[in-house]
């Protein structure tokens, strides 16, 4: 099963660091990864396209004009859908994320760390054939689904705490 996950940034350039983000996604072969800049007004889409362009499984959205998150993922699963062939989609909007002491790059090592259970998730529901518009019936948030593995992950342990 193919699987993606899209990465929504919003205004993160001082929370990226390119070095970490490459040397942890060219480890995760195995997913698709859609980063969309939800028209950020600082340097993050200039971070995010050197990031892209140094790894082969990372595409990169930009959104003109500020979008909801909802309306950002749709924009990045309707990318991913006209260009891969995927089974489902992960998603995470960094707004959404408790980073307090481990930041954004946590988010990319906990990614790699988990890249299985990723691609496994709920893998009996989506078997069968593929119609064009389910896509969208077969996304799921990527940190919701973390929260819920048996894991000992400190970024992991942060989004349980947190109210959001």
């Amino acid at each position: 099963m193919k699987t993606g996950v899209i990465i929504i940034f919003h205004n993160n350039a001082k929370d990226i660091n390119p070095s970490i983000f490459i040397e942890n996604i060219i480890k995760v072969s195995d997913l698709k990864i859609c980063f969309v800049n939800n028209n950020s007004r600082d340097n993050t889409a200039f971070i995010l396209e050197i990031i892209a362009d140094r790894c082969d499984n990372v595409s990169l959205v930009n959104i003109k004009k500020t979008k909801s998150d909802i309306s950002a993922i749709r924009a990045g699963a309707r990318f991913m859908n006209s260009r891969y062939n995927l089974d489902k989609i992960a998603y995470v909007s960094t707004n959404l994320l408790n980073t307090k002491y481990h930041g954004l790059n946590a988010l990319i090592h906990t990614i790699v760390d988990n890249q299985e259970d990723i691609l496994n998730y709920n893998k009996n529901v989506f078997q069968g054939k593929k119609n064009h518009n389910s896509i969208f019936k077969s996304m799921f948030s990527l940190v919701d689904y973390l929260k819920t593995l048996k894991t000992n992950n400190a970024f992991i342990n942060l989004q349980r705490l947190s109210k959001l």
